[in-house]
């Protein structure tokens, strides 16, 4: 390991790119210190993280590494099979909070748990608590479903963390070996064989990258090659669940188990990146701008059926029994944020936005102690409120729940937001370009020069970005997303209006800089009426409301009735009053009958008294307690 990567606290490391390609800033270069974001990041950090660490505690997988030494671990074992890559989740999320604020007490909570789990690896170098111990099912034994490669593969992660903002301990030195098992088990000349579940592919092309080793490259390569193949056993939802129906690089479209497929699309983004085969990596794009077209809602949630957890085919978006679950969000901004460093394209700093602010921020609690599994857009039942002291299905959606007997999301929300500042700002030979907007600092040195730019800004209460020149006295080029929502961007420097260089959604500002000049982005903002495709049969004839980037609903707490009988009324128009949507909204009203269909067309009766309706962000929904909501409204 070099001092250059474990400088570079990123999730995405420094990576093999042509000259002109986005590099991204790490939180050792980026901090938010205000603004929308700060409450979420400091939540994470007091109540998030040691809220699943209780649970995980309580439900004894933890305690399952600690049977694993003591020889008790067949009869005690708790947890699915992959309960093991919570743990290390979770250790990725205090590994990044420990890089960007140092706290003693992640530290000491991340030392503790690698004291639990580095004695129970196996002296080859194995490490899992769930096969190949004695009364338990051999190692690598059921590759459809047993998530070896996948708990190794969020291990991995959880010690890139450690590495690129600590250093080498014993827990990364732990991870180091089981990779160099698997070498040793798949590689060149090994066994054929790949995960039911990907992740390993992603994780170890980052290995690779931080500890400048190519053999863990080459493997996530080997195994992505032998994907496609029919290589899993053939399963009631097909192989493509597992996409292992068609080789990577070849497929149309993302496809079966959502989250499988979008970490499958990191990992197979970087393993080409490396390479340096940019026709693999435009594959992949191809696969997913096919995918934000014709498969994804509207607030970038992803996976249209409860059964298998898949995307469905072409605009089958159904609102109601939308799965959306929260990981194939976190998913989602993996991909988006590998191809943006690949195009420098904004779009995908747009597609990260998306997800941020209407998957992964709606499926946490206000307080942070409480998450959605699935995320969709309608609710027609109030449901009930989850038992605190117990796990909950994972589908139950009417309201958040403390925990769940599957607990994938809790955990990547904790290491997504703990990892939050890598999101913000990229770099290029002369370019400094900020892509998501917050409160703080960034530092970095396009053409040479040592740029601190100081960030101010309450978005998305509003559209007022102001960047102030620290230091960084010289030629560059400042660069500012306009997200494809908003019309009539505008930019001033040092309060003089400019006309800027446009590249895609981006403005370029490029001159000789002084120290204390202030550039000032005004993103208009007003509230706007969004419509579906007509191919989405499920909601055509109906309309969503969206302002700047976050999607609303209507709550039947602000109707003060269900809202399944509400008519949105689109001539009356959008107000925004302190910062809140409101909508003329009046009710419909349908006669009972004892049978759902007429011979005759059935509209219903629409009342006259529409009043004006506020609308909530999609993602504070449900924290008034039971309800019904709809994010997309009929309109007559």
């Amino acid at each position: 390991m070099t001092a250059t990567y474990l400088l570079h606290a990123s999730p995405v490391g420094p990576i093999h790119s042509d000259a002109g390609k986005h590099l991204p800033l790490g939180l050792d270069s980026v901090t938010i210190t205000g603004g929308s974001w700060a409450p979420y990041l400091e939540r994470n950090a007091r109540t998030t993280i040691p809220h699943a660490q209780s649970w995980m505690e309580k439900l004894g997988w933890v305690g399952n590494f600690a049977a694993v030494v003591d020889g008790t671990i067949a009869a005690v074992r708790e947890g699915r099979e992959f309960s093991d890559s919570d743990v290390y989740k979770l250790m990725e999320a205090m590994a990044w909070e420990i890089g960007r604020t140092g706290n003693p007490d992640m530290e000491r909570r991340f030392r503790e748990l690698a004291a639990v789990i580095t004695p129970a690896q196996e002296s080859d170098g194995y490490l899992n608590t769930r096969f190949g111990h004695e009364g338990q099912e051999p190692r690598y034994s059921n590759f459809e479903w047993g998530h070896e490669l996948y708990c190794a593969g969020h291990m991995f992660q959880a010690a890139i963390a450690r590495l690129r903002t600590t250093g080498p301990d014993d827990f990364t030195a732990t991870a180091v070996r089981v990779a160099d098992h698997l070498c040793e088990v798949f590689g060149e000349g090994g066994r054929d064989a790949v995960g039911g579940h990907p992740e390993v592919e992603t994780a170890l092309v980052e290995l690779g990258r931080t500890l400048d080793e190519p053999r863990y490259t080459a493997l996530a390569s080997r195994f992505l090659e032998l994907r496609g193949h029919g290589l899993l056993e053939e399963i009631e939802f097909g192989q493509q669940y597992f996409q292992d129906d068609e080789p990577v690089y070849e497929a149309a479209v993302l496809r079966g188990h959502s989250v499988r497929a979008l970490y499958l699309a990191a990992g197979a983004i970087d393993a080409a990146v490396e390479a340096g085969d940019d026709e693999k990596v435009e594959a992949i794009r191809a696969q997913f701008d096919r995918t934000l077209a014709r498969r994804t809602y509207l607030t970038g949630g992803m996976g249209s059926r409860h059964m298998d957890e898949s995307f469905g085919e072409d605009f089958e978006l159904p609102p109601d029994v939308a799965y959306c679950e929260t990981c194939a969000g976190v998913a989602a901004i993996q991909v988006a944020h590998r191809l943006l460093l690949w195009t420098g394209d904004e779009a995908y700093a747009d597609v990260i936005e998306r997800c941020l602010f209407n998957v992964v921020t709606a499926s946490l609690s206000s307080d942070g102690d409480a998450f959605f599994y699935v995320n969709p857009l309608q609710q027609r039942t109030e449901g009930t409120t989850p038992e605190a002291n117990r796990p909950t299905p994972r589908a139950s959606s009417s309201q958040r729940a403390p925990w769940f007997s599957v607990s994938c999301c809790p955990t990547n929300i904790a290491r997504t937001l703990a990892s939050l500042p890598a999101y913000v700002a990229t770099v290029s030979d002369d370019e400094l370009a900020i892509h998501q907007f917050v409160s703080g600092t960034v530092q970095a040195n396009p053409a040479g020069t040592a740029v601190e730019l100081e960030l101010t800004t309450d978005y998305p209460a509003d559209g007022e970005i102001t960047a102030r020149v620290a230091t960084g006295a010289g030629a560059w080029t400042l660069g500012l997303r306009v997200p494809s929502w908003c019309e009539g961007a505008a930019v001033a420097v040092n309060g003089q209006v400019v006309d800027a260089a446009v590249e895609g959604r981006k403005l370029l500002l490029s001159r000789t800089w002084a120290a204390g000049d202030v550039v000032t982005l005004s993103l208009p903002m007003p509230a706007r009426f969004t419509w579906p495709d007509p191919r989405i049969d499920a909601v055509r004839g109906q309309v969503a409301v969206e302002r700047g980037p976050l999607v609303h609903c209507l709550e039947s707490a602000d109707l003060g009735a269900d809202v399944e009988e509400a008519v949105l009324d689109v001539a009356a128009g959008l107000q925004v009053v302190d910062g809140d949507v409101l909508a003329s909204i009046a009710h419909r009203s349908v006669q009972e009958r004892p049978w759902a269909y007429s011979p005759t067309p059935v509209t219903g009766t629409r009342s006259d008294a529409a009043c004006r309706v506020r609308l909530q962000p999609y993602r504070e929904w449900g924290n008034r307690g039971p309800g019904t909501m709809r994010v997309f409204l009929p309109t007559a």
